[in-house]
C-alpha cells in the first residue's frame, strides 16, 4: 500500500499540473484565433449594411469549437512540453529520477490525461462543434454570401431550392419570380447527371405553379437542363418538351461542399452520411478520410506527449527556452504538414482512407516510442 499511494499522489499532481496548462493554452490560442476572426468577420460585413455587430461576435463564436478541434494536437503538444519545462526548472524531475521512477510511470498520468481528451473530443465536443459550425454556414450564407439557395441530402435522394428568377417554361409565358424545389434519386458523377428527377415551381406566395418531370437532367455552366420533361399545370392537360432550361447560379463544387463538408457533420452521423452519400451516387472518400481522422485522434494526442517528452525531460539544451520553443514547432510543423499530405492522397483516391488517417498518428506515435526507449534505456 505504501508503494502505490507515493504512485498515486504523484500521478494527481502531475495530471493537475497538465490540464492547468492545456486549459490554459487553449484558452489563449481559441482568444487570438477569435480575435483575428472577428477581424475578418468584420471587414467582410463592412460590405454589407444589415449585419450587426452583435450577430458578427456571434459568428466569431460559432466557429470557434471547429478552429478548436484543429488546435488540440498543437495544444496537447506545447501544453505537454511547458509541463516538462516547468517540472525540470523546479528539478523536480531530477528528484523523480533520484527517487527511481521511470520516464514511462511519470508519462502515464499524461497519456492517461489526453486519452481521456480525445474521447472527450471525439464524442462531444465534435458533434457540438458540428453542429454550431452548421449554424454559422447558415448566417455566413444568409449575411454575408447572399445565397438564395440549399441543398440537402437524405436517403431518398437530392434536394436542393433555387431562385426561378429569369426562369421561362415556354413560349409567352410570363417571367416570374419564385423559388423551385428540384429532387432526384439519384446522381451520377462526374457528370453530375440527376436521374428520376421532378421539379416545383412556386410563386412568391409559395402558391404551386408548375410541376415538372423528367428522366435525366444536367448541370451546365448557368443552367439546368432537363431531357424529356413533362410538364403538369393546374387546369391545363400535361404536356411533353424535348428540353427545359432552368437558369441558376449554383455550381457543381457549391453543390458539393454544401452537403458534402465534414466539418459539419456529427461524428455520430458520419457513418449514416456517408451510406447515404453512396446510395445516391456520389463519393465519401473526403468523409471517410474525416471519420477516420476523428478515430485516430486519441492516439495521435498520446504521440503529441511522447514526442514532447522527447524534447523536454532532459535540462534543456540548444539555447534553452527558445531551443524549446523552435523544436515544439518543428514537431507541430512536420505533424500538420504529413497529416494534410496523406490526408489529401486519401480524399483523392490514390490511397486508403484508414491508411491515410491513422498514418499520422501512427508515424508520431513511433517515433516517440522510440525516440523515449533510447533515450531511457539507450
Amino acid at each position: 500500500m505504501k508503494s502505490f499511494m507515493p504512485g498515486f499522489t504523484l500521478g494527481n499532481y502531475l495530471a493537475r499540473v497538465y490540464v492547468l496548462n492545456l486549459l490554459f493554452l487553449l484558452a489563449a490560442l481559441l482568444g487570438v484565433i477569435y480575435l483575428f476572426d472577428t477581424v475578418e468577420l468584420i471587414r467582410r460585413a463592412n460590405k454589407t449594411d444589415d449585419v450587426p455587430m452583435s450577430l458578427v461576435l456571434q459568428m466569431g463564436l460559432l466557429k470557434l469549437p471547429e478552429v478548436g478541434q484543429i488546435l488540440f494536437p498543437f495544444a496537447v503538444l506545447f501544453s505537454a512540453m511547458f509541463t516538462f519545462w516547468q517540472l525540470n526548472r523546479r528539478s523536480e524531475l531530477v528528484v523523480l529520477r533520484s527517487a527511481g521512477f521511470s520516464v514511462w510511470q511519470f508519462l502515464l498520468p499524461l497519456i492517461v490525461i489526453v486519452t481521456l481528451v480525445g474521447g472527450l473530443q471525439l464524442t462531444v465536443i465534435n458533434p457540438v462543434g458540428a453542429l454550431l459550425i452548421g449554424k454559422y454556414q447558415q448566417l455566413e450564407d444568409q449575411y454575408l454570401n447572399r445565397q438564395q439557395s440549399s441543398v440537402a441530402l437524405f436517403q431518398e435522394g437530392l434536394w436542393l431550392r433555387q431562385s426561378t428568377d429569369g426562369a421561362i417554361l415556354e413560349q409567352g409565358d410570363e417571367v416570374q419570380k419564385g423559388y423551385v424545389i428540384v429532387h432526384a434519386k439519384k446522381v451520377r458523377s462526374p457528370d453530375w447527371t440527376l436521374s428520376d428527377v421532378t421539379v416545383f415551381y412556386f410563386g412568391q406566395n409559395d402558391q404551386l405553379l408548375t410541376r415538372l418531370d423528367a428522366p435525366s437532367a444536367l448541370l451546365k455552366e448557368g443552367r439546368w437542363l432537363f431531357k424529356q420533361a413533362r410538364l403538369h399545370r393546374p387546369g391545363i392537360p400535361p404536356l411533353t418538351k424535348r428540353e427545359v432550361v432552368l437558369p441558376t447560379t449554383l455550381t457543381v463544387m457549391d453543390i458539393e461542399d454544401s452537403f458534402s463538408s465534414p466539418e459539419s457533420v456529427s461524428f455520430w452521423s458520419l457513418p449514416g452520411h456517408i451510406q447515404t452519400l453512396e446510395q445516391t451516387g456520389f463519393g465519401a472518400d473526403r468523409l471517410r478520410v474525416h471519420f477516420h481522422t476523428l478515430l485516430s485522434q486519441p492516439l495521435l494526442f498520446v504521440a503529441m506527449v511522447l514526442l514532447a517528452a522527447t524534447v523536454s525531460i532532459r535540462p534543456p539544451r540548444f539555447g534553452g527556452v527558445m531551443g524549446l520553443i523552435a523544436l515544439g514547432v518543428g514537431i507541430g510543423f512536420f505533424t500538420f504538414f504529413v497529416s494534410s499530405y496523406l490526408q489529401a492522397l486519401g480524399a483523392s483516391q490514390q490511397l486508403p482512407p484508414p491508411l491515410a488517417a491513422w498514418s499520422p498518428a501512427m508515424i508520431c506515435f513511433l517515433l516517440g516510442i522510440t525516440a523515449l526507449l533510447s533515450l531511457e534505456d539507450g
